[in-house]
C-alpha cells in the first residue's frame, strides 16, 4: 500500500507541474520539402561563375594636305625677272588601339542583403597564391532569386550592377610594369 500512495503522488506532482511543448516545426527556419533548396536568407552561399569576355577595338585614319603657290613674271625692255614661291603641307596620321580581357573562374559568395523587392544583395572575393604570385578576384553585385539555377549557381551575366575585379600581385606583374625612369620621362613626354 505503501508503494501506490508515493507512486500516487508522483503523479499528481507530474500533473501539477506546467508542460512545455516544443515542435519540430520552427516558423524562422522552415521550408518544404517540395521547394527547391535555393538560398534565400543572408549569410546563404551562392557559386557564381565569372566568364566575362570584353574586347575593344578603335582605329583612326587621319590625312590633310594643302598646295599652295605663288609666281610672278615681270618682262620688261630688255630685262625680264621672274620670282616663283611654293608651299606644300601634308599630314598623314594613324592610330590603331586594341585591348581584350577575360576572365573565367568559379566563385562562392554570400548573400549580405536581401532588398524589399527580393532581390539578393552578394559578395565576395576569393585570393589564390601560387608562387609567390597572388591573384584576387572580387565579385559585388544583385541577383534575382529565379537566376540562381536548381544547382545553386549563377552566371556572372546575370548579376545586375556588377562589380568585378581582378587583380594580380607578384614577379609576373611587377615586370610587366615599366620601370620608374619610364614613368619619369614619360611624365616629360620623353
Amino acid at each position: 500500500m505503501q508503494k501506490t500512495k508515493v507512486a500516487g503522488s508522483c503523479l499528481l506532482l507530474m500533473l501539477a507541474m506546467p508542460l512545455h511543448a516544443t515542435s519540430l516545426y520552427q516558423p524562422a527556419t522552415y521550408q518544404p520539402f517540395t521547394s527547391d533548396l535555393r538560398p534565400r536568407r543572408v549569410g546563404d552561399l551562392i557559386t557564381v561563375m565569372v566568364y566575362e569576355s570584353a574586347s575593344a577595338s578603335t582605329a583612326a585614319n587621319t590625312s590633310a594636305g594643302r598646295d599652295a603657290g605663288v609666281g610672278f613674271d615681270l618682262l620688261g625692255p630688255g630685262k625680264g625677272y621672274a620670282g616663283h614661291a611654293k608651299t606644300n603641307n601634308q599630314l598623314d596620321g594613324r592610330g590603331r588601339t586594341v585591348r581584350e580581357g577575360r576572365v573565367l573562374a568559379q566563385l562562392t559568395v554570400s548573400i549580405r542583403e536581401i532588398t524589399p523587392n527580393g532581390e539578393l544583395v552578394v559578395g565576395g572575393e576569393q585570393l589564390l597564391e601560387v608562387n609567390n604570385e597572388k591573384q584576387q578576384i572580387r565579385i559585388e553585385g544583385r541577383v534575382r532569386p529565379q537566376d540562381v539555377s536548381d544547382a545553386n549557381v549563377v552566371l556572372s551575366t546575370r548579376i545586375a550592377d556588377a562589380k568585378i575585379s581582378y587583380a594580380g600581385q607578384g614577379d609576373l606583374a611587377d615586370m610587366q610594369r615599366p620601370g620608374w625612369w619610364h614613368r619619369f620621362l614619360t611624365l616629360f613626354g620623353l
